[in-house]
């Protein structure tokens, strides 16, 4: 994409954190010609948790970006969804493809380091630098600086704050300590290869009882280098906030907790690797007036931490990234003066993004407490829901997520 005559010269974005978000966001800049250095504080980028499920919403920005086909290709394929009760009985069984018909794309389960990995090579490791950590910014007249606290500092037009929901630059931008909530829960999450004893290679079996969950989702064989067919596996437990995290004690925690559920559940308790599993206490943050300071964006976890109850952390992540570069590209054209530009487009991406990623942030919570427990009647409540649910209804809530995103 060509900048326009006003503009001849790109502007230098600079992005703190090399995550999906802050890569995604790099890349959406290059696309239209900008200057783009992405920071990253770890040596290693080593994704956290084994697959990620890309919805539609996602997949179509990765699609803009070049990396659709990539995407698809790595990824699982995701026909049917089934809810299971924990002995095994099935509650409902419905296909997806009228729903990814509909949207005009399908569902993209995917492991995180394929993920990643991929949109690192997109970007460039000549526009990334790793091991360096940001610990402050400042403005000035042209632009803003980055400070780190090797002592070195970068200046940048726009700076993209995209450093995950322990994010260290939140609160200089909001102007007061933003603290994470515990939702509730700890999840186990692994992958496995995929194995008709766990469930279809194509559908997302999910087992709830007890206030408990276990998923097992087609992530394809992006995640290996043999090209195994894997599932994307995970464990919901409500559980007080601190319990204790030792891998050498996955299993025994596990079969303890879901002692007497179905012959799949135990199977795949049996068959993974401790060792690649993480265990993860959910927490979110809550939902954010504003995600803009002078010169500066707020952008993915660090934004709009949430639950995974909805699938859509990553997802919105990538819309972030789309309509920061969008509201840029179209500000630079309408604007000679960059400053004013820039000022106009992080007010158009504010707008953009504050309620919409604020109303996920919020439907996640409301969901990761009907499912594990908060409220038992409700919870209960929501099984005799499944018992005699079509579809049709969970197809609905689907889709009023991905298409109210950017790209429809």
């Amino acid at each position: 994409m060509s900048r326009s005559a006003k503009h001849a010269s790109p502007l230098h974005v600079l992005v703190i954190g090399a995550g999906m978000g802050g890569l995604s966001t790099a890349l959406a800049f290059q696309h239209q010609g900008h200057r783009v250095t992405v920071v990253e504080r770890v040596q290693e980028i080593r994704p956290i948790g084994a697959a990620i499920s890309l919805w539609p919403n996602g997949v179509k920005v990765m699609h803009r970006l070049g990396l659709g086909e990539t995407i698809e290709r790595l990824s699982g394929e995701m026909t049917r969804m089934r809810y299971l009760t924990h002995h095994g009985q099935t509650l409902t069984d419905f296909s997806l493809a009228p729903l990814f018909e509909d949207v005009g794309q399908r569902a993209c389960p995917i492991a995180r380091a394929a993920l990643q990995q991929t949109l690192f090579e997109a970007v460039g490791a000549e526009h990334i630098q790793l091991g360096r950590c940001c610990h402050d910014y400042t403005l000035a007249d042209d632009g803003v600086t980055a400070h780190f606290e090797d002592g070195g500092s970068l200046h940048a037009d726009l700076l993209v704050v995209a450093d995950g929901t322990h994010s260290r630059l939140r609160g200089k931008l909001t102007g007061h300590t933003v603290e994470r909530q515990y939702v509730g829960y700890v999840n186990w999450n692994v992958r496995v290869a995929a194995d008709d004893d766990l469930a279809p290679l194509h559908n997302w079996d999910q087992y709830v009882g007890d206030a408990k969950r276990v998923s097992l989702m087609p992530m394809g064989s992006g995640g290996n280098d043999q090209g195994t067919q894997e599932f994307y596996c995970f464990f919901d437990v409500p559980l007080p906030a601190g319990t204790p995290n030792d891998p050498q004690h996955y299993r025994d925690e596990l079969r303890e907790h879901f002692a007497g559920w179905a012959e799949p559940v135990h199977t795949l308790i049996e068959r993974f690797d401790p060792e690649r599993m993480a265990r993860v206490e959910i927490h979110d943050i809550p939902p954010l007036d504003t995600l803009i300071a002078p010169r500066v964006a707020l952008l993915g976890d660090a934004a709009h931490g949430m639950a995974p109850d909805l699938g859509q952390g990553g997802c919105q992540a990538m819309e972030d990234a789309w309509v920061l570069a969008e509201v840029v590209q179209h500000a630079l054209d309408e604007h000679a003066d960059t400053s004013m530009a820039i000022a106009t487009a992080l007010t158009h991406y504010d707008a953009a993004r504050v309620e919409r990623a604020g109303e996920i942030v919020a439907r996640a919570r409301k969901r990761a407490a009907m499912i594990h427990g908060l409220d038992p009647e409700q919870t209960h409540a929501w099984y005799d829901e499944l018992a005699h649910e079509d579809g049709d209804a969970i197809l609905a809530g689907l889709k009023k997520t991905i298409v109210g995103g950017p790209l429809g």
